[in-house]
């Protein structure tokens, strides 16, 4: 099979490698009626649909042994998100970056699988399920002898929160992720936080107490006090713990004698473009068959 036919083919239609290589093998290597064969299967819709907006979806953790990871993958509603193959499908891209090294999404989207690549298992579900799929993130972990795992996913995989722990046993670890996912910590510590994210809250903390009226003096000290305020809104161990405040996170895990090695928290859609419905657009696109 000629590899440049393949990848032609496969620009041409959007759809993966290992369906291109069916559909040349269908039509004796003709391009035009490869095209055709992708068309009338359904296939190649996918490539119409990679401008959509894929917002929706679901994250989750998968942990074996001493490895651990956890992703996000992206579909355009959640319907779809409930949907059983899209689920058997983040089960699938789990197990086969788990059983991996990739550090980049594009490393992970080069692993082989069933479908060819996984990056061909995209786009083949994009064209079955009829919907845009995108993977969006993973983050992949390895523990040593002396530290544990735990996981807390929320609202079926609407959050997902994977924890480290050093010396402290996996529910300590849980527990921990549970708290992450109610209290969308930044940072894990304080020293996480950039310099300049720091020096313009105290900037603008000087400027509030200023117009406040407070002399020079006792507004630094304010400044001060409300900075430690601030960072106990957005890290994680300097935050009250949500199943006992007369602690911090930090504290908690250090009293059951741990401490943090990494937390790592997925929201679905945080930060992405969310779509706006416009049934009049959406009508006037199936009508154009798209």
């Amino acid at each position: 099979m000629n590899a440049s036919l393949i990848k032609e083919l496969r620009d041409i239609s959007g759809a993966g490698m290992m369906d291109c290589k069916k559909a040349l093998e269908e039509n004796n290597n003709d391009i035009k009626k490869a095209t055709e064969w992708l068309r009338e299967k359904g296939i190649a819709k996918a490539a119409k649909k990679a401008g959509r907006i894929a917002a929706e979806g679901l994250s989750t953790v998968m942990i074996e042994g001493n490895k651990a990871v956890i992703l996000e993958i992206n579909c355009e509603t959640d319907f779809v998100a409930k949907n059983e193959k899209f689920q058997k499908f983040m089960n699938d891209v789990a197990k086969t970056i788990l059983n991996s090294s990739a550090k980049t999404n594009e490393e992970a989207l080069a692993l082989s699988c069933e479908e060819g690549t996984l990056s061909d298992y995209v786009t083949s579900m994009t064209a079955t399920i009829g919907e845009k799929i995108s993977f969006r993130r993973f983050t992949l972990l390895e523990k040593r002898d002396n530290e544990n795992f735990g996981s807390y996913i929320h609202m079926g995989g609407k959050i997902s929160v994977l924890t480290l722990v050093e010396g402290a046993s996996a529910d300590v670890a849980k527990d921990v992720s549970m708290h992450a996912a109610a209290m969308r910590p930044e940072y894990v510590t304080k020293d996480q936080v950039p310099t300049e994210q720091v020096e313009n809250e105290k900037k603008i903390l000087t400027e509030q107490a200023i117009a406040e009226g407070k002399p020079a003096n006792i507004a630094e000290k304010m400044v001060m006090g409300r900075i430690n305020k601030y960072f106990k809104e957005i890290c994680l161990e300097e935050q009250e713990f949500v199943k006992d405040n007369s602690v911090t996170v930090g504290k908690f895990v250090s009293n059951n004698g741990g401490k943090i090695v990494d937390v790592i928290r997925y929201e679905v859609g945080e930060g992405l473009e969310k779509r706006q419905e416009n049934f009049a657009e959406e009508v006037a696109a199936q009508m154009n068959g798209e």
